[in-house]
């Protein structure tokens, strides 16, 4: 949204009234939601009221119903759960609790509603629409309010943001919540690896999700896992066979644990549960592994919110506002959903009953229906699972080689990619080559024909596994086309930055020189700066977020003990400000700093009195993030000894250079899902541009 259109936003909602409230399970991100209502409400000039409890409080009135202002929200961003409360609750249920709840709202002239839960909280929210002006007749029935009141508050506008981990709404791409508890579910998947590999062990592991397998799904997708139970797939008759020999097969190659995934509602063809100890018992039985079992449970619902939930609750609550703004009598009752990376809204009841569809199919055994009701994201998780999880002989050799290498700075989730692509190669039937460091491995021969299980493993680990530089062609054009023409390679495969943008372009253009490289070429957006065209994300972004994200919460965190300070941190990311900017927004940054929205000395000036103020409230710190290269003069020492000295006698300044640490680390559950995605396109493709360029073997 440009400024224009946030200014004339801006007082569209004097007189009007906005209330906020969480309901059913809580989720990471809840509290960002409320935040962004909160906030976007008071800039467009309304009233903003938090409903403590929910529904619960919503009926109960009273001290449950409270005006909120915008250092109310002051630093919730990063904490978990939801700081207004949710309680499920049957009084809203019945008639006479909704009678109580309109009265209430109507007590302080809220007609403008946003609830933030799950398809029951949200479904409820619209039958509460539905009926408000029947309501509020019983109410000037009953004499609790007068007929000119019942006709100024004569209609309730409902706006919905999906706040459930399970990620089970259809219209979605993902709810608020999701993304943590991947986090969650990745991070002891990590720390059971490690003590499994130790002890040569097989950890059966149970996700939440209630009838919904997008987080086991997700989960096994990026933790590379041997078996998954989820239940809009339940496995085939003779499972169980399938999956010890599998498992025996896997240790027999040399692997040293096994993983296998199972969502709690998972169940078999005839519609039984499948449980995570029934699972146990038969590998101890059918194989003699040592096997244990780890249930999950709501560690998955806890802890700090992640940077895409962050992002994603800020987007959608502003949005939320506008929506409640622009809306008529006549509008529908909508909910905000995730398109790609936009922010739309759809009609609310549309959504739910393609939700309740998809439960319909599963109890009638639909499965491959129900798979497609959730969506083609994850339609499309479960087919490169089915690919990647268990190594198929191809149909037929191809005749075609494909090299795949890294270009640039390492950025994590670049090893998902080649792990993915390796093993899609293999299994289009291709002979696959990794390179070493990039293009001067690719000039020098540090070529290596891999396999299947040469890249297992590679999903959790960060940086590069083949080594990545920035040389570019140029400087060894000639040695990379003799290697070229001695492996006879058909088609590259880049994985990278800029470097790997310019890279392959220069072999392009030295096509008319050397016939070598009239071959297929492809590039992988690998780069935390996320700077590269033709992309919404790049590989390794979403790990550089979160690494800045966390640094800012510590030093945030480390500020409450001291009063009066503000911190200045300074992000990598060259000239792009794609780092700065969503840190920014993920922490609740006073300010950031990026090179592509100029700023001057009176900009900086505002920025100073503005935290010159902000030392007066409660919240006495803050936080001013500024992409590396910005600005030519006004670099980080200049912006501490500005902000140091007009500040002097308010507060002080620190500085902190984040530096590379943005670049390490183990990839996020985004990038590793990412990585992978992108490696099994990118290969069908080459694949199909290898079948349409070649003839006979030979080029046309």
């Amino acid at each position: 949204m440009s400024a224009v259109d946030l200014e004339k936003l801006r007082m569209s909602g004097a007189g009007k009234a906005i209330a906020v409230l969480t309901s059913g399970g809580d989720a990471q991100g809840m509290n960002a939601a409320v935040r962004a209502v909160t906030r976007m409400g008071i800039y467009v000039g309304a009233k903003v009221f938090h409903i403590n409890e929910g529904y619960e409080g919503l009926v109960e009135g009273g001290d449950c119903i409270q005006q909120a202002s915008w250092l109310s929200v002051s630093n919730i961003i990063q904490l978990g759960g939801t700081i207004i409360g949710s309680a499920r609750c049957k009084a809203f249920t019945t008639h006479e609790g909704r009678l109580s709840a309109a009265f209430n709202l109507v007590q302080h002239g809220i007609t403008n509603l946003c609830v933030i839960g799950g398809d029951g909280s949200l479904t409820g929210a619209n039958i509460f629409r539905k009926e408000w002006g029947g309501l509020l007749e019983e109410l000037v029935k009953e004499e609790k309010i007068t007929e000119d009141v019942a006709a100024k508050y004569s209609h309730l506008n409902i706006v919905g943001l999906v706040g459930s981990i399970d990620n089970d709404f259809c219209g979605t791409d993902m709810t608020i919540g999701t993304d943590s508890a991947l986090h969650r579910i990745m991070e002891v998947i990590d720390a059971i690896t490690t003590t499994a590999q130790s002890h040569q062990r097989t950890f059966v592991l149970e996700v939440m999700g209630r009838h919904c397998g997008y987080l086991a799904l997700v989960s096994a997708l990026a933790s590379g896992a041997d078996w998954l139970f989820i239940p809009e797939c339940p496995p085939e008759d003779g499972w169980e066979d399938i999956m010890c020999t599998r498992l025996g097969e896997s240790r027999s190659r040399g692997s040293r644990l096994n993983i296998i995934i199972i969502a709690e509602g998972a169940i078999d063809q005839n519609g039984e549960p499948i449980t995570s100890n029934y699972v146990k018992e038969l590998v101890v039985k059918r194989l003699g592994f040592d096997t244990r079992v780890t249930v999950l449970g709501h560690v998955q619902r806890g802890g700090t919110p992640s940077a895409f939930d962050r992002v994603l609750s800020s987007k959608m609550g502003m949005e939320a506002v506008i929506a409640l703004m622009e809306a008529t009598p006549r509008t529908p009752a909508c909910v905000v959903s995730l398109s790609g990376n936009q922010s739309v809204r759809l009609p609310l009841m549309e959504c739910v009953q393609v939700t309740k569809d998809v439960q319909k199919a599963m109890e009638e055994k639909k499965f491959e229906e129900a798979i497609q009701l959730r969506g083609r994201s994850f339609e499309n998780n479960w087919n490169i699972y089915k690919l990647l999880a268990h190594q198929k002989p191809s149909e037929e050799k191809s005749n075609f080689s494909i090299a795949i290498l890294n270009v640039g700075a390492p950025a994590a989730g670049m090893n998902a990619a080649v792990r993915s692509a390796v093993r899609i190669g293999i299994s289009e039937g291709h002979k696959i080559y990794t390179v070493h460091d990039g293009f001067e491995g690719l000039a020098k021969g540090q070529i290596n024909e891999v396999g299947w299980h040469d890249v297992a493993g590679w999903l959790g680990r960060g940086g590069s596994m083949l080594g990545t530089k920035r040389t570019i062609p140029k400087s060894c054009m000639q040695n990379i086309v003799e290697n070229i023409r001695k492996y006879n390679i058909h088609a590259l495969l880049v994985v990278g930055g800029f470097e790997a943008y310019e890279g392959v372009l220069q072999l392009v253009e030295a096509r008319e020189q050397y016939e070598e490289l009239c071959i297929i070429m492809c590039v992988i957006p690998a780069t935390i700066s996320n700077n590269v065209p033709g992309t919404d994300f790049s590989i390794g972004c979403d790990t550089a977020v979160n690494a800045a994200m966390e640094s800012c919460d510590r030093i945030k965190q480390s500020a409450s003990g001291t009063k009066r300070r503000v911190f200045i941190v300074e992000t990598m990311g060259g000239y792009c400000g794609y780092l700065a900017t969503v840190a920014g927004i993920a922490v609740g940054a006073d300010a950031a700093y990026i090179y592509e929205d100029k700023f001057n000395i009176h900009d900086l000036k505002s920025n100073v009195e503005h935290l010159t103020e902000k030392m007066k409230t409660d919240i006495q710190r803050g936080l001013v993030l500024r992409n590396e290269k910005c600005h030519d003069y006004y670099t980080t020492d200049f912006l501490y000894n500005l902000y140091s000295a007009e500040g002097k006698g308010v507060f002080d300044c620190r500085t902190n250079v984040l530096g590379h640490l943005q670049q390490g680390g183990a990839p996020t559950p985004f990038d590793r899902n990412y990585g992978t995605k992108l490696g099994v396109k990118a290969v069908l493709w080459i694949s199909e541009k290898l079948r349409e360029s070649y003839r006979r073997g030979r080029r046309r």
